[in-house]
């Protein structure tokens, strides 16, 4: 393949249409499987004091967006006011005061945290920092390692800017997703690429350990040469990192909801956003940068981490705060009330948030490390031999089998190895590894 304009082939047996369903895996076992009857799991997780040596992170969700892309699925708003948004705050901070005093997180260090939404860089700079503030005065933060804070360019303001990084963001990462206006629209994005361009002088001022961008290759309306446009102009920002993403349609877009009612929507098959992708990589590796995972490609010698993913794909507690966040805290996953009222009530009356949870089992954790590990394009089996005591080779040998007779795989001094070509449909692939019970199920 040229990278050029010509179609990737599809990948084994994977779909080529794009249908409405989750692609992407961040989880595992799917989120279909937790329930509310689990929920007392969650409060003997948090009753626990932890194993030593695990790390923990902090996970806050900031739910507001100037506009919903039509792709969107995460848990947002667009309608509320500025006292709903400060009520909204001080949830977050009494929240996290309760959280902090249970004994799994009493006194236990921070090693990163990630602040997504949602939009963060929707709130003012008094907000951020009233934030940032009850945040440190709940949680340890001095040894923290890295601090991710994600933004939207037309959010943003060179104060703004100044504020984030004052208050200790070590990686700003930037939703740009397109240099093209009308793709920008089409999708529902709400700003624009002159705003993009205002922000990034800003940004270079004030000089973050990191500077990621996100990309969405296969957007409604996109192209080859609107594609080869967008690629040239990220690579012109010199970022320390580049995040591309394959557009999906799962549950609850705008998007989701116009094909279920019979409107079909011109997202682009899976085999031509592999070739967008393929070519990101191909033009990003040309410019110096080179591959951290199946999604981000990292500039040679600046240094780039993304210590919140990989900490996470090697079983770190992880704290959620925030309407519909995510936890994982003594192997149980849980995640909170998704509805604004009942979580603002729910933390008002000093409850736990929580509507539910999922209490994993070893064999379920060590599927859950090897999936996410081998988004990295590779499986080191030592890793798992010294963990879990389990020769991963051989644990999941059909699936690697499987891979390896289809070309997209290799066994190669003892670990295994994607292929550019699995690599790049690693999301699809995920599914071979999963216990029989889990398979073919909806994943959220």
């Amino acid at each position: 393949m040229s990278g050029r304009g010509e179609p990737a082939t599809s990948v084994g047996t994977a779909p080529v249409r794009t249908d409405v369903g989750s692609n992407f895996v961040s989880n595992y076992p799917p989120y279909s499987f937790w329930t509310a009857a689990q929920l007392p799991a969650v409060e003997r997780a948090l009753d626990t004091p932890p194993a030593a040596g695990v790390p923990l992170g902090l996970y806050v969700h900031v739910p507001f967006c100037r506009k919903r892309c039509k792709f969107c699925y995460f848990k947002v708003f667009t309608d509320k006011n500025a006292r709903q948004v400060e009520d909204y705050l001080e949830a977050l901070a009494r929240e996290a005061a309760a959280l902090a005093a249970r004994p799994a997180l009493a006194g236990r260090p921070l090693s990163f945290a990630y602040i997504g939404g949602g939009t963060p860089s929707f709130l003012s700079s008094r907000q951020l920092r009233r934030m940032f503030g009850a945040l440190r005065e709940a949680l340890p933060w001095d040894s923290i390692e890295e601090v991710t804070f994600e933004c939207e360019p037309g959010t943003l303001t060179r104060p703004k800017v100044q504020a984030i990084r004052e208050i200790g963001v070590t990686r700003l990462s930037l939703g740009v997703e397109s240099f093209d206006d009308a793709i920008l629209a089409e999708n529902g994005r709400a700003h624009l690429r002159r705003e993009i361009e205002r922000a990034l002088p800003w940004i270079r001022e004030e000089q973050f350990d990191q500077l990621n961008i996100d990309l969405i290759a296969g957007m409604v309306g996109e192209t080859w040469d609107s594609w080869r446009d967008t690629l040239a102009r990220a690579i012109a920002v010199a970022a320390d990192s580049v995040t591309v993403y394959q557009m999906e349609l799962p549950y609850n877009t705008i998007y989701s909801r116009s094909v279920l009612d019979g409107q079909p929507t011109a997202v682009a098959d899976w085999p031509l956003k592999r070739a967008w992708h393929d070519f990101a990589f191909r033009e990003l590796e040309a410019a110096g940068y080179e591959p951290s995972s199946a999604y981000t490609m990292v500039r040679g010698g600046r240094g780039a981490r993304f210590l919140y993913r990989d900490a996470l794909w090697c079983g770190a507690d992880l704290l959620g705060i925030g309407l519909s966040s995510f936890s994982h805290i003594g192997g149980v996953h849980f995640q909170n009330l998704a509805g604004w009222d009942a979580y603002v009530a729910a933390i008002g009356a000093d409850h736990l948030a929580v509507e539910r949870a999922f209490a994993t089992d070893a064999d379920e954790r060590l599927t859950r490390e090897t999936i996410l590990q081998l988004k990295h394009g590779r499986i080191e089996p030592g890793y798992f031999r010294e963990k879990f005591g389990v020769d991963v080779l051989e644990r999941f040998g059909p699936a690697i089998q499987a891979l390896v007779a289809r070309g997209l795989a290799d066994v190669r001094e003892g670990r295994l190895e994607l292929s550019r070509e699995g690599l790049l449909a690693v999301d699809q692939l995920l599914p071979e590894f999963y216990a029989e019970r889990y398979r073919n199920s909806r994943y959220t």
